[in-house]
């Protein structure tokens, strides 16, 4: 990892509720949390912002939200985000089958329609040599109202700007889930 931790007691008071909760929910307090929260306005702002896109009164179901962020951190090479959004979609799926298929997802029955029109806008908002088209919006709207599809855009900038800045950090997984090895561009082995 590029930056260090800080203690726990060196963080604000009112940051460690939010490192509370994590080690509730996960068992340990998560490494991006305590990146973030060297500038706790910027904590505020991305927990802010991740809790509204991670509702669950979303137009987005949770295991499609899921698909969604571990395909976007996939992209960016963003080895912690990988492992816990893999495990929260093995967990909301119900299985690791269509985390193990992602990367081929293109060749994959697992996936439906509703599920490739979303993984197919989510690679090209993330790829910068890749354009949204109008007909990848046609095949949105036959899922989601105009709001769905704000609200799935913000997701995916969300998990851009999330595994960018772990990736940048070089944040290592923290072992919440068996992550499945992928292909870079030039087809190396990543994982």
């Amino acid at each position: 990892m590029r930056i260090s931790e800080k203690p726990l007691s060196e963080y604000p008071w009112y940051l460690r509720p939010f490192f509370w909760n994590q080690k509730r929910k996960y068992g340990k307090v998560l490494t991006p949390g305590l990146l973030w929260g060297r500038v706790p306005k910027l904590f505020m702002a991305v927990a802010t912002l991740y809790g509204v896109l991670d509702r669950k009164s979303s137009p987005i179901d949770p295991a499609l939200r899921s698909l969604v962020t571990v395909r976007v951190s996939q992209i960016n090479w963003c080895r912690f985000c990988v492992d816990i959004n893999s495990m929260t979609l093995a967990k909301r799926s119900g299985s690791m089958a269509k985390v193990e298929a992602l990367e081929h997802w293109r060749n994959s029955d697992l996936f439906d329609d509703k599920e490739k029109a979303v993984l197919d806008y989510a690679e090209a908002v993330t790829y910068s040599d890749r354009q949204v088209d109008e007909a990848m919006l046609e095949a949105l709207r036959k899922h989601f109202d105009e709001d769905g599809i704000v609200e799935l855009t913000g997701l995916i900038a969300f998990q851009n700007l999330s595994s960018k800045f772990n990736s940048a950090l070089d944040v290592a997984p923290q072992g919440f889930c068996k992550v499945p090895i992928v292909n870079d561009k030039a087809g190396n082995k990543r994982g």
